[in-house]
């Protein structure tokens, strides 16, 4: 189900069990080759396919394109909001569906620059109902909850920065919004100063604006990457279903 085509009687009919996901996402650069809308259409999609498997057993927020992308404000057309800022976001949309009852919320992300605020928000939230044993609180990035079965023709093994992965999943989305990749350069990520954390800006790590291998990315591979994560998704989403409502455990 999707909450903003639901009538508020609706929603307020339903089991206060239904799990509420919060798809997370941005605006913001993705190189030379790909739409500022990058990280928001392919969650979109990931949300798309996955609201098709649950019927009414879950109610899926509308997608909240607004991220923490300070990091990229280098890059014309990136729209950010500050990293507290953003923790207020996430922690307004919990209580609006706290208040009315609802037990069990996930953020679903699809921008790795939410992952630090969207942990803290779901660890913010626990310690203001620390006297809550019914609640069930997640974060949770989309491309983490299952890993691809790589062969010799998907090179990167994680998730990138408009990388192989992304520009393959965008390839089989919109391929009317991918520019040419075919003399993009590998950009390789390096973590210097390890296992210390540095802090950083996009302009540090890749002058270009992407990071991996985007020429290699088909059409294929998106869809492969696509199947993929919604069978993550779903086997997320299911272990909620199955919570019995109280333990810390599924």
């Amino acid at each position: 189900m999707y909450l903003a085509e639901l009538s508020s009687p609706k929603l307020a009919s339903l089991s206060r069990s239904t799990p509420i996901v919060f798809p997370i996402a941005a605006i913001e650069q993705h190189g030379p080759h790909m739409p500022l809308a990058t990280d928001s259409l392919l969650l979109g999609e990931v949300v798309r396919r996955s609201e098709a498997l649950f019927s009414d057993r879950v109610v899926f927020a509308p997608l909240q394109w607004l991220g923490n992308s300070d990091h990229h404000l280098d890059f014309p057309g990136t729209l950010s909001a500050p990293p507290r800022v953003y923790l207020d976001l996430l922690n307004g949309l919990a209580e609006n569906v706290l208040r009315h009852g609802f037990r069990r919320l996930v953020f679903l992300n699809g921008h790795g620059g939410n992952d630090v605020p969207g942990r803290q928000a779901v660890f913010e939230l626990r310690q203001r109902y620390r006297d809550r044993t019914d609640l069930m609180l997640l974060m949770a990035t989309y491309w983490n909850l299952a890993k691809p079965e790589f062969d010799q023709s998907m090179v990167q093994t994680e998730m990138g920065h408009a990388c192989e992965w992304e520009t393959s999943m965008m390839m089989r989305l919109a391929p009317y919004l991918v520019g040419e990749v075919s003399d993009l350069p590998t950009v390789t990520l390096s973590t210097p100063f390890q296992p210390a954390h540095r802090g950083w800006i996009t302009q540090e790590r890749s002058v270009a604006g992407y990071i991996g291998e985007p020429k290699i990315a088909t059409a294929e591979k998106g869809e492969r990457l696509f199947e993929v994560f919604t069978a993550g998704t779903r086997s997320l989403l299911e272990r909620v279903l199955r919570w019995d409502g109280v333990s810390w455990h599924e």
